[in-house]
């Protein structure tokens, strides 16, 4: 995905949405969006951070500015009680979760590999994931998204530390 119409098309459809049904939630025709899609035009620069959240992207994802998604710092640099564990459910049906929490209050529902009491949603994609192996690596050093889960049906979970 080179340019700005590519990702705009590539995320719209990520999120189930039509050019017509896009448009109608940006008060643009359908026309337009064809147009962006194309690299014909571009959307006006104030259509961005809403045209971004309906994505169910960043503004620098829909712009193409690519971020170094993991970081490896000092282990002895890692203070864990000022770290947060970011989670983001992006179902198909179009429900978005978002949780969270400092690492330190994260780190008992990671540690235990289940989460059940904070989304059953999240719970269930993840449960082939070992999350105490996360804490772990984080203590080592490691930061930056470290869950990226995207199942058949289509539902998407997404993990940070920060």
């Amino acid at each position: 995905m080179n340019s700005l119409g590519e990702r705009i098309a590539y995320y719209r459809k990520k999120a189930g949405l039509t050019q017509e049904n896009l448009a109608e939630k940006c008060s643009v025709t359908s026309q337009a969006v064809s147009k962006w899609e194309n690299d014909l035009n571009a959307p006006d620069i104030s259509l961005l951070p809403a045209l971004a959240e309906l994505l169910n992207v960043t503004c620098d994802e829909l712009l193409g500015v690519r971020k170094q998604e993991v970081t490896a710092v000092a282990p002895e640099l890692v203070d864990i009680s000022k770290m947060m564990f970011k989670l983001k459910v992006l179902s198909k049906k179009g429900d978005t979760v978002n949780i969270n929490l400092p690492l330190s209050i994260a780190e008992v529902f990671l540690k235990s590999g289940n989460i059940k009491g904070v989304n059953d949603k999240a719970s269930k994609l993840l449960e082939n994931i070992d999350l105490a192996q996360v804490v772990s690596l984080v203590k080592l050093g490691a930061v930056g998204k470290l869950i990226d889960i995207k199942s058949a049906e289509g539902d998407i979970v997404e993990g940070w530390v920060e």
